[in-house]
């Protein structure tokens, strides 16, 4: 049975985190409120949590969802080869509206969909995401809404699209805050160097590159290295090697 608590009040909070630390347990969803959009929430280490999740929004395996996780050093029980350019943007940044790809901890038992060996990390800055992340961990966490729909701003908005297919509404209020803006994270390909925006959202480019100097934009291809000799007079230049894809561009929250 689908039930909705109002966070505003204390009590109607502590019984609404308290039943959604026991539905994602039980391997269902949960709607929580976030610093960007609400999302939709399972346990990211149950395939049976996940497909629901996704099959909630209408979306294949081949969009898999971010994970949220409680607190900054969660980065590297999840993630492996972290460039100490990620590392520094994710101190700057986090809590907040980042999502970095990174390699997945081969290790991990999870399946989170067509993730190429790759996951992708947010801390978010929402006191009852927090909260509800410290009682259960890492969650996998999407935008709340059907694919092809408005991202919800409320929990009541949410449940208008997502019904019963999720176990307990955490409502919070109007999200985001009025004054945070209105745009989702800002994703970050860090699977390689140089770091690369994949989506642009709350975290703007020039912020980025305060931190960070030689992230690239989204689109934006990295300068090519100076040809060791100079080709002869009658040989055309080779063209520099193409970089790597980037990520699945899926709509991470």
């Amino acid at each position: 049975m689908t039930t909705s608590y109002d966070c505003a009040d204390a009590e109607q909070r502590a019984a609404g985190l308290e039943h959604a630390q026991r539905a994602i347990r039980e391997h269902k969803c949960v709607v929580l409120p976030t610093d960007t959009v609400y999302g939709i929430a399972a346990d990211a280490f149950s395939p049976q949590a996940v497909t629901l999740l996704l099959a909630a929004k209408g979306r294949s395996r081949k969009m898999p969802p971010p994970v949220l996780i409680p607190r900054l050093n969660a980065l590297d029980g999840l993630a492996t080869d972290v460039p100490a350019e990620a590392r520094r943007l994710a101190e700057a940044f986090w809590p907040g509206g980042l999502t970095l790809i990174l390699h997945a901890q081969p290790s991990l038992d999870w399946d989170l969909g067509e993730t190429k060996g790759t996951v992708a990390l947010r801390l978010p800055a929402d006191d009852v995401a927090q909260d509800l992340l410290t009682l259960t961990g890492p969650l996998a966490v999407s935008s709340a809404n059907r694919t092809g729909q408005a991202a919800a701003q409320s929990a009541a908005g949410a449940e208008a699209q997502l019904a019963e297919s999720v176990e307990v509404y955490l409502e919070g209020g109007h999200r985001p805050v009025e004054g945070n803006g209105a745009e989702p994270s800002t994703i970050i390909d860090a699977t390689a160097l140089p770091l690369r925006v994949v989506r642009q959202g709350a975290i703007s480019l020039e912020r980025l590159r305060e931190v960070v100097p030689d992230v690239l934009g989204a689109g934006e291809e990295a300068p090519a290295a100076p040809d060791e000799a100079p080709a002869a007079p009658d040989e055309a230049p080779a063209a520099p090697d193409e970089a790597p894809a980037a990520p699945d561009d899926s709509p991470r929250n």
